[in-house]
C-alpha cells in the first residue's frame, strides 16, 4: 500500500472518528449503521468493494451536513463524487445510487414503504417520493441497478444495537482492497 493510500485511508477513518457519532433521526450513529450495514455486506460474501459501498454508503452526511436531525438529503451524491476517484465505480455508483433504490422499491415493491423507518420516509419526499415508469426503466438499466439494491436493503437493515459494538477499523482491510491502486 502506498503512502497516498495510507493516508486516503486514515481520512476517511478520521471523518468517521470525528462525525460518525451523528445520528440523523436513526437512533444508531452513522459509524454504528456503516459498520452494521458493511458487516451484513460481509456476511452475504460480498466483494471487498460492495462491502466498502454499505460500509461508507452514507459518507455525503459526514462531508457537507444540511440538517442536524436528517443529514444531507443529496449525501448520496455527495458521497459517490467523494469516493469515485479513491475507489472506483465499484463502490461509487452503489452509493449513488442507494436512495434512488428507495424510490424504486418504494414504486415496485408492495409493503415497502410500509417498512421504512420514520426517518426514511421523511427523506424520501426529498429525494423525489415514488418513481414514474420511466424512471423505474431507466433506474433497471443501470449497470450497478443489482448492487444498489443488495445496499439499500442492507442500509434498511442496519440499524439493529446487537450490531452496533463492531468496530469501524474492523473493515479497514477490505476499504484497502477496494482502493484504486494511484489515488
Amino acid at each position: 500500500m502506498t503512502a497516498n493510500q495510507r493516508a486516503v485511508l486514515a481520512s476517511i477513518e478520521q471523518l468517521y472518528a470525528d462525525m460518525g457519532q451523528n445520528t440523523y433521526g436513526e437512533g444508531i450513529t452513522q459509524t454504528e449503521h456503516g459498520v452494521q450495514c458493511a458487516e451484513l455486506a460481509r456476511r452475504a460474501g460480498e466483494n471487498p468493494a460492495l462491502i466498502t459501498a454499505a460500509l461508507l454508503h452514507d459518507i455525503g452526511h459526514l462531508l457537507e451536513q444540511v440538517s442536524a436531525e436528517h443529514g444531507n438529503f443529496r449525501h448520496d451524491q455527495v458521497g459517490a463524487e467523494y469516493l469515485l476517484p479513491l475507489f472506483g465505480p465499484e463502490v461509487a455508483e452503489p452509493v449513488r445510487l442507494h436512495a434512488q433504490a428507495k424510490r424504486y422499491l418504494c414504486t415496485v415493491e408492495e409493503g415497502y414503504l410500509a417498512c421504512l423507518s420514520e426517518a426514511s420516509v421523511f427523506s424520501l419526499k426529498h429525494q423525489g417520493g415514488m418513481m414514474t415508469d420511466a424512471e423505474v426503466a431507466s433506474f433497471r438499466q443501470e449497470p450497478h441497478f443489482e448492487a444498489a439494491l443488495k445496499l439499500r436493503r442492507w442500509d434498511d437493515e442496519g440499524k439493529d444495537p446487537e450490531l452496533a459494538s463492531l468496530p469501524f477499523s474492523r473493515y479497514g482491510e477490505f476499504m484497502q482492497a477496494a482502493l484504486i491502486h494511484d489515488c
